[in-house]
């Protein structure tokens, strides 16, 4: 019980100041993340068994993929992993293993390793290449780089190193072989300005040196043409790839590229896809048609820059698709495009951002391809809006000159509408689609909600109006009903149709301040709209006295009377609610009016009561009265201020 002096009443404001107020987020290509690697540097194509397998030196594993980049095992334990490479049958996946000087075998289909050669302390293997029932590789660093080789025909597999036959490597050579050019082993010295090609006779099972010559250097990767004959090679700076013959290594044919290309793969058709750096984010994916007097084909996968230092290009085993590892943030994305050879269709579509329902609207674009379509193509129109959710056919439209178009609607519809055009495609060109989306203008309705402002006793159960105007078709209203405090959510009391008159009505049993909510979600023609109504609800407040000896009706109020030697307790009770308090106010008749001695506030307890003593020996015959209220936002909000009634006492001797 708190207790509080009561002294003579000129006093009592003074004797009470020093008190403590109580207080307490358009084709069917797709793309993967290729899980657990970080860098990956070499990809082969198992057709065999439907795998592909993608090598990454910084995480020492081989990811074992599906044919649309989805991981289904891993090959682990190879430190600094290089190339890998797989035998004509794809029965067998070689892996240099650079940070353990050796070369691991595994079998394509179970995946377990069947066999490892040892290529000597230091020798770091770190390229590979399968050609007549040998598997080559480029060892060492720098000038100290040579080629050896593991005979695999024999009972017990050999290796032997120094098979260079006079050249002198800069770096470990990068080797490329072809079943359908047997005898012929191909060497790149890449990593020098002067860029020897090798071409080396190794029919007799030693290398010769068949043909060499200087290119330019610091290739990125290289691809053979299908009948072995050739080399497509990834050449540094912005230099086109370029094909050589191998017989004399003649030039052939470049596949001129705006920026530094960096993988480079050959289908068995003779198409040539590689990837550039693509610095300015304009394409990164080139495919150059077998037919030389058509124009390449670009696509843009990725807006990072490509990889570089590894080949992470190759088509399908059936060449219909091209797989192209893009690099994210240190996680590689295993990209497939499913129609290569087709020329991406890209189309955009320009509809006005806002426009009147039911007034006429244009809406322009274009349909662009490397290989330009003709005026007339046909494009196709739907439009999405609330009247057709499905959307609805608008027919088709044709291409105008440079591949643009325009054609004009008249929305019956308000909100949203959204307006897809579509070109299927043809042999040459892949299928592409675009949208856009018109903010169309809809008619506001009239909706209003009463009692707003207005202040009810505790637990009055009110009756709220929703009044809603003419609409389309949509007749329906929510009314919220959102008390004060977080422990009371806001509540949907009531949904309905209105009636005739545009009425929805609820009654609300209000024990706290409410926001009432009307609320209407549109309809083809009128706009959504809410209207607010924020009402009071009182408290009830109990005032009760004690200590007292007597009670008389005088002074036109029932009056308690205490002795001098009686502290009267003053108890208030209110609904309890975390944080509330009361404030008590005590007044003293001055001969003119009421005068306040002094007020505090006081917190109650869990139970909603707070009981407090007046102390002190206060002068006879001074007329005193004393009321408990509640002050929104002394402890809480959640009610409307609400005043008790008035207790009114003297003392005598």
């Amino acid at each position: 019980m708190r207790k509080r002096s009561l002294a003579a009443a000129t006093t009592l404001a003074v004797l009470l100041s020093s008190a403590v107020l109580a207080a307490t987020p358009a084709s069917a290509d797709s793309v993967k993340p290729v899980t657990g690697l970080e860098d990956a540097t070499d990809m082969v194509v198992d057709g065999t068994h439907g795998r592909v397998f993608i090598s990454d030196r910084s995480t020492n594993r081989i990811a074992v993929t599906d044919g649309t980049g989805t991981v289904i095992g891993a090959l682990t334990g190879l430190p600094q992993v290089r190339d890998i490479t797989l035998s004509p049958d794809d029965s067998t996946l070689y892996a240099a293993v650079y940070g353990a000087d050796k070369i691991v075998a595994f079998d394509t289909a179970t995946l377990a390793q069947t066999a490892e050669y040892a290529t000597g302390d230091g020798t770091i293997p770190s390229r590979l290449a399968y050609a007549d029932g040998k598997l080559w590789f480029g060892y060492g660093d720098q000038w100290d780089s040579g080629l050896g080789m593991v005979d695999l025909t024999a009972e017990t597999p050999t290796v032997t190193l120094d098979l260079a036959a006079g050249h002198n490597f800069s770096s470990p050579p990068e080797l490329y072989a072809d079943p359908d050019n047997p005898g012929t082993l191909l060497a790149l010295d890449a990593h020098i300005s002067s860029g020897p090609i090798v071409v080396y006779d190794i029919s007799s099972g030693v290398p010769v040196l068949r043909v060499t010559d200087d290119k330019g250097g610091f290739y990125h990767d290289a691809a053979l043409t299908p009948d072995g004959q050739s080399v497509v090679v990834a050449g540094p700076g912005t230099r086109a790839l370029t094909e050589y013959r191998l017989s004399d290594l003649a030039e052939v044919r470049t596949y001129p590229v705006p920026s530094e290309p960096e993988t480079v793969s050959v289908a068995p058709d003779g198409t040539v896809a590689a990837t550039v750096l693509d610095t300015d984010d304009i394409g990164d994916t080139y495919v150059f048609p077998a037919d030389a007097s058509k124009p390449v084909n670009v696509r843009n996968l990725s807006h990072s820059w490509m990889p570089w230092g590894g080949h992470t290009t190759n088509w399908s085993a059936d060449s219909s698709k091209l797989f192209v590892i893009t690099d994210t943030y240190y996680t590689p994305q295993f990209q497939v495009v499913d129609e290569p050879r087709k020329y991406a269709a890209t189309l955009t579509v320009n509809a006005p951002a806002g426009a009147t329902r039911a007034k006429t609207l244009t809406v322009t674009g274009k349909l662009t391809a490397n290989l330009a379509l003709p005026a007339g193509t046909p494009i196709t129109v739907t439009r999405t809006d609330m009247e057709s959710p499905n959307g609805k056919s608008l027919g088709t439209k044709p291409l105008g000159t440079g591949g643009k178009f325009s054609f004009t609607d008249t929305p019956p519809a308000g909100g949203k509408v959204k307006y897809t055009v579509t070109y299927e495609g043809d042999a040459e060109h892949t299928r592409a689609s675009a949208t856009d989306t018109v903010d169309v203008s809809r008619a506001t309705p009239a909706l209003t909600l009463n009692n707003n402002g207005k202040v009810y006793s505790y637990g009055q159960d009110v009756k709220f109006t929703a009044h809603l105007g003419t609409t389309y078709k949509n007749r329906t209203v929510e009314i919220w009903a959102n008390p004060y405090g977080a422990d009371k959510p806001n509540k949907l009391v009531k949904t309905g149709s209105v009636n005739s008159a545009g009425d929805l009505s609820v009654v609300v049993d209000l024990k706290r301040k409410t926001k009432l909510t009307a609320k209407f979600a549109g309809d083809a023609r009128y706009a959504p709209r809410s209207v607010e109504s924020t009402v009071g609800a009182k408290v009830p407040i109990s005032t009760s006295v004690s200590g007292y000896y007597k009670t008389q009706y005088t002074w036109n109020h029932t009056y308690l009377f205490f002795r001098q030697s009686k502290d009267p307790v003053v108890t208030a009770t209110l609904p309890p609610y975390p944080g509330r308090t009361q404030k008590l106010q005590l007044q003293y008749w001055s001969g003119v009016s009421w005068t306040n001695s002094y007020d505090e506030y006081f917190k109650l307890d869990s139970a909603g009561k707070s009981a407090v003593q007046l102390t002190g020996t206060p002068p006879k015959g001074i007329r005193f009265r004393v009321r408990n209220s509640y002050i929104s936002g002394s402890g809480d909000s959640v009610n409307s201020t609400t005043y008790g009634s008035w207790k009114y006492f003297t003392f005598t001797s």
